[in-house]
C-alpha cells in the first residue's frame, strides 16, 4: 500500500504534490489545510485521513484533533502539533505530525516519528517537502519527497 504523508499545506496544493498524491493507496495529511476545498480535492485521490491544525479555523471543527488508523498493518497515530501527542503510544508504530515545518525521520522507544515538512507555500526558508511511504504487513519505509521551489 503507498501513502502520501503531507501537512502545512496553509491553502496550497502545488502540481508536484497531487502528482505524488495520484499514485496513493491513501493519503494522511497533518494539519494546516486552511481551505475546504484542498479536503475535498484530495479526497478524490484516495481515502483521506486528516487532522485539524492550529490555523485551521471554523470551517474545521468537524475535523478530528487526533486519529488513530492502521493501514498495511501499521498502526499510525495523526496528531498536529507533535507536544499533543500522548505520553503513553501502546500499540502505535508511527506517529504523524506537522507544525514545525521541518522534516523529521526519527525512531524513538520503538515508534516512528514522522513529520512530512511543509508542501504548502515556503516559510521560514525550510524547504518544500512531503513524504511517499510503503506500507506492508506491518512494515513502513518512507522516502522524503522534495519539491524545488522558485528563487525569488
Amino acid at each position: 500500500m503507498r501513502l502520501a504523508i503531507l501537512s502545512d499545506t496553509h491553502g496550497l496544493l502545488r502540481p508536484q504534490v497531487l502528482e505524488q498524491v495520484k499514485n496513493a493507496d491513501a493519503i494522511l495529511h497533518g494539519g494546516d489545510i486552511n481551505k475546504p476545498d484542498i479536503v475535498e480535492e484530495l479526497k478524490q485521490y484516495a481515502p483521506l485521513y486528516i487532522v485539524r491544525g492550529n490555523n485551521d479555523k471554523d470551517w474545521a471543527a468537524d475535523l478530528p484533533h487526533d486519529l488513530t488508523v492502521t493501514l498495511g498493518g501499521v498502526t499510525f497515530f495523526m496528531v498536529h502539533n507533535k507536544k499533543e501527542a500522548p505520553p503513553d503510544l501502546t500499540g502505535v508504530n508511527v506517529v504523524v505530525f506537522g507544525h514545525s515545518h521541518k522534516y523529521l525521520q526519527e525512531d524513538k522507544d520503538g515508534v516512528l516519528w514522522l513529520n512530512p515538512g511543509s508542501c504548502g507555500p515556503r516559510r521560514f526558508h525550510q524547504e518544500i517537502t512531503m513524504m511517499m511511504a510503503e506500507v506492508e504487513n506491518g512494515k513502513i519505509s518512507v522516502e522524503k519527497i522534495l519539491i524545488p521551489h522558485e528563487v525569488p
